[in-house]
């Protein structure tokens, strides 16, 4: 059995959840052959850079302008020709090489955690070149439109909300998973507080606040630090500044007052104990730290999401009371503040961050892999194709 997840690094969490099916089918599914793609890797040089670099550009210089567009491609009940057209004939034409790449690969099952890899494989299906079962996982809390490329056999995807959009994108219900956003099975069997807490020379005396911003390190990470280090309350203060090495070595020279016990970390892989250990999250809300954070019983601060899926999740966040939505860094000391003077509700938001978490959802998706990898003749039921 040959499993095959496509994804692309257009941000870090895409990838991110594919590599957290690979960990859940390797471990409860030792005998599949697990493969990750990103599709990207085989991209022509304009597309990859316009597809990878220019989202990550776009977001951080012009994250107004980010948000009309995905508002624009998001209206429901809409296929507008020449958009999708000119959209498609742009990802065949920069993606000229996937048509050979998927059939070359034979596999039995492909799982997508982006929709440009769903989108190129419907079309394929759609074309009679390939007859392979897919499977789309979103990775935000709602589904945006181009999630809903079909034929697709299954789609998951983390909240009521996400299915709904996808209902109305013409996705079936009998299609569609509520089961979360995949993470790195690690989040399912974390040690207990004290001992991360131990771990990372942490004493949990005083509030413990995590502030993280991405793998890349993407954000205003040195103007948040710096209204985190205002706060008059004494707090122990971590900050993972991911691979963004320059931005690491200038938080490390950044002046800490007294009462304030700090570390500065680049890159980690433990997280899942730095979650575990903390009583506040301060992020941008991309859908995996989101996801992982709820899975840790941690409230989210949401620090100036960008106008698209972090507002989102944000709203996500705020509706289910798990969460703050900060929209501005003028804003964020005294919302922390004043949370951090009522304890019960930061206990509250915890109770409801813990029901909300999904920490067993790579291995929803991965069992649905083996499933549709397992099955005799790949046919897309008539529910799955688009209407």
């Amino acid at each position: 059995m040959k499993i095959l997840i496509l994804s692309a690094s257009a941000g870090a969490g895409h990838m991110r959840a594919a590599q957290a099916i690979e960990c859940a089918l390797q471990e409860a599914h030792p005998a599949a052959s697990v493969k990750i793609v990103d599709v990207l890797d085989m991209a022509a040089p304009f597309f990859r850079r316009a597809y990878g670099e220019g989202y990550v550009g776009l977001a951080n210089s012009a994250p107004r302008a980010f948000g009309c567009l995905y508002d624009l491609f998001d209206r429901p009940g809409e296929d507008i020709p020449l958009r999708d057209s000119a959209r498609r004939f742009a990802q065949r034409l920069g993606m000229d090489a996937f048509p050979g790449f998927i059939k070359e690969e034979a596999c039995d099952a492909v799982v997508n955690t982006h929709f440009l890899p769903a989108e190129l494989l419907a079309d394929l299906k759609l074309r009679g070149e390939i007859d392979v079962p897919q499977m789309t996982v979103v990775t935000d809390f709602d589904a945006h439109r181009l999630w809903a490329s079909r034929p697709c056999e299954q789609f998951f995807v983390a909240s009521q909300e996400g299915a709904v959009s996808l209902i109305i994108h013409g996705v079936p219900t009998d299609a569609i998973n509520v089961s979360g956003i995949p993470i790195h099975p690690v989040f399912a069997r974390c040690p207990e507080r004290a001992e991360c807490l131990k771990a990372h020379g942490l004493t949990g005396e005083r509030p413990v606040i995590l502030q993280m911003a991405g793998g890349a390190g993407m954000g205003a990470i040195d103007e948040i630090w710096t209204e985190l280090l205002a706060i008059e309350q004494p707090l122990e203060l971590v900050v993972v500044a991911g691979r963004n090495q320059k931005a690491c070595e200038r938080l490390k020279k950044t002046p800490v007052p007294a009462r304030h016990r700090t570390r500065v970390l680049g890159y980690t892989d433990k997280v899942h104990e730095l979650m575990a250990a903390a009583d506040l999250l301060v992020t941008k809300p991309g859908g995996l730290t989101t996801a992982e954070a709820l899975s840790s019983a941690l409230p989210v601060a949401a620090v100036m999401p960008i106008p698209g899926q972090e507002s989102r999740n944000a709203d996500f966040l705020l509706a289910r009371g798990a969460g703050l939505r900060v929209d501005s860094l003028a804003a964020l000391r005294g919302e922390i503040e004043s949370l951090l003077r009522r304890p019960a509700r930061l206990r509250a938001m915890r109770a409801k961050a813990f029901r909300l978490g999904r920490p067993l959802a790579a291995f929803d998706a991965a069992r649905k892999a083996v499933e549709l990898a397992s099955a005799p003749a790949a046919v897309a039921s008539p529910a799955a194709l688009p209407v």
